[in-house]
């Protein structure tokens, strides 16, 4: 059994050590608003927190998170009420909405480390993110104006 906090509760689960988190995620828990992008870490639609620290869900196998903190989209806030995801609603910022978890997930996790950065540090830090929209400055102002929340 490969114990971690996910979403602020304990779980426990007898998936092979070596299972990609986000299968664990998607499929043994049921949390389907991590996406299955591109399995290679380029695009960023499996970002989930481990620690704190913004992390592809693809690239980790469930045992890299044991007895670690993991939070997904959903243990974000339970009602929606994260600056980020308000400020997501209030620019518009989806269009397909594929990409918008793992977007807003790597958004909060800049925040938390530095609620105030600049558009320069923005744009570095959602570089890892692809939006096939094309909705990044949306996306940028979306994160200023949550900057301004947290």
């Amino acid at each position: 059994m490969i114990k971690f906090e996910l979403n602020g509760r304990p779980v426990e689960v007898d998936n092979p050590p070596d299972e990609m988190l986000l299968l664990v995620l998607r499929d043994s828990l049921k949390l389907k608003g991590t996406k299955y992008g591109c399995g290679a870490a380029m695009c960023g639609a499996c970002t989930v927190h481990v620690d704190g620290v913004a992390s592809f869900a693809c690239q980790m196998s469930v045992s890299d998170v044991e007895y670690a903190q993991v939070t997904t989209i959903e243990g974000l806030s339970e009602d929606g009420s994260h600056p980020v995801q308000r400020a997501w609603i209030e620019e518009q910022v989806a269009q397909c909405g594929y990409c918008q978890s793992g977007q807003i997930m790597r958004a909060a996790a800049l925040l938390a480390d530095n609620p105030s950065p600049t558009r320069e540090e923005i744009v570095d830090e959602m570089s890892s993110n692809l939006c096939r929209c094309g909705t990044y400055n949306r996306i940028f102002k979306a994160i200023e104006r949550a900057a301004k929340e947290v």
